[in-house]
């Protein structure tokens, strides 16, 4: 770890312990925002499901809001580009295209990247995005939809739960009464989570178990009853957290986490019942007319 003379302009936010790395990182985003600004290229400020209150005081998010530009063609190079496609990284690659607040990408919460990914289609291909699902309640019916995604809106959550800027929250199990120190997802996160799930895959060929949910729970999980470390949360997951306490810690950990609203009003054509159903998120979302 080095620290960063600040001889050179260089801003104050990276004159604390940093690796090489973040401050390469920083600094390139420093310099993208400002080539943006000097082109006069039209930018959207979108505000964030968390408000800011998940991160520090002082981080680039703080205030709830994050900067971001209009989709051009090199970002439609990025959504072609086979080779990002088969890596999974295609769409991180095109939001961190399109953000120019000066923000660590690996920083940012799941549910501020869902309002990302959200923004940057509308910046991109506007507001409508049309689908056809089949009609629930005419089974083997398919309805065409065009769903107003600028009508997306935060979901509600106790944003109290948020005010000492900490992303540490506890929860008593309702069959064990234990207490569970959880946290909530980073992008930085889900990439490790996603690491360690593509490493187990030879395991479940042999066994037949998947083991995702319990790999995802030993990264959320950072505490039992007080206690810490890896091997204690390792423990807990495999061999004393009871399933109606999974399921219940799963529950809680989505309804305080900080995320869009993406449901909208079914009308059905058919029989004209409503109902509220998820957002499918299927291939034209980012690639209209594909």
């Amino acid at each position: 770890m080095s620290k960063v003379p600040n001889a050179y302009n260089i801003p104050e936010t990276l004159n604390a312990e940093m690796s090489d790395a973040e401050i390469k990182e920083r600094l390139l985003s420093e310099f993208k925002q400002t080539e943006v600004k000097k082109s006069n290229f039209p930018t959207e400020v979108v505000p964030l499901p968390s408000r800011g209150l998940l991160y520090p005081e002082g981080h680039p998010l703080a205030d709830g809001f994050i900067e971001m530009k209009y989709m051009t063609a090199k970002e439609e190079d990025i959504l072609t580009s086979q080779n990002l496609i088969k890596q999974g990284v295609v769409l991180d690659k095109l939001f961190e295209s399109l953000i120019v607040t000066p923000v660590n990408y690996n920083d940012i919460y799941s549910g501020d990247k869902n309002a990302i990914m959200v923004a940057a289609r509308l910046l991109g291909y506007g507001n409508d995005y049309t689908v056809e699902l089949e009609d629930p309640f005419s089974p083997g019916t398919k309805q065409k939809v065009t769903i107003d995604l600028s009508q997306i809106e935060h979901k509600e959550v106790d944003y109290s739960l948020f005010e000492n800027r900490k992303n540490e929250f506890d929860f008593e199990l309702p069959n064990s009464k234990r207490v569970v120190t959880f946290r909530l997802m980073t992008h930085a996160l889900e990439k490790q989570i996603e690491t360690e799930i593509k490493a187990s895959n030879k395991t479940i060929i042999k066994t037949g178990i998947d083991r995702e949910l319990t790999t995802r729970l030993k990264h959320i999980i950072i505490g039992i009853d007080g206690e810490t470390g890896r091997a204690v949360v390792n423990n807990f997951v495999d061999n004393e957290l009871f399933a109606v306490d999974s399921r219940a810690l799963r529950t809680y950990i989505k309804t305080i986490s900080p995320d869009l609203d993406m449901t909208f009003t079914f009308i059905s054509e058919a029989t004209g019942d409503v109902k509220e159903l998820d957002i499918p998120m299927d291939v034209s979302f980012f690639w209209p007319n594909s």
